[in-house]
């Protein structure tokens, strides 16, 4: 099994469109069954900056294999699966308060001025 893996394997990377394969080198390959020895599938969060980069360079330069060509992605094994998520927005657009929100402190100062 490892040696098929070895002399065929892809890359799965799943994309939002998606997912694509990669055809690593013998070494690339060596290198993915090393990441890959213990999870079928991993985040690309949890992979380190050498790691990632090696992987985009990867499918930067070797591109993307064809699912309808003669040798069909289900003729190769599987090295991994490399889960590509769109990265999360984490600030939001400052949202306004409904009208009745926003007159309440001047509607609590004019109550504070009438009192005083």
């Amino acid at each position: 099994m490892w040696m098929e893996r070895l002399s065929q394997g892809v890359l799965r990377v799943l994309t939002p469109l998606g997912p694509r394969y990669v055809r690593p080198t013998v070494f690339e390959r060596l290198y993915l069954m090393w990441i890959f020895r213990n999870f079928r599938t991993l985040s690309a969060s949890v992979l380190s900056r050498g790691q990632q980069k090696r992987i985009e360079r990867m499918c930067a330069e070797r591109g993307f294999v064809s699912q309808f060509g003669p040798n069909r992605v289900e003729e190769f094994a599987v090295l991994g699966t490399l889960e590509q998520r769109p990265p999360v927005q984490d600030t939001l657009p400052p949202r306004r308060p409904p009208a009745s929100v926003r007159d309440t402190p001047s509607a609590l100062v004019a109550d504070a001025r009438q009192q005083s």
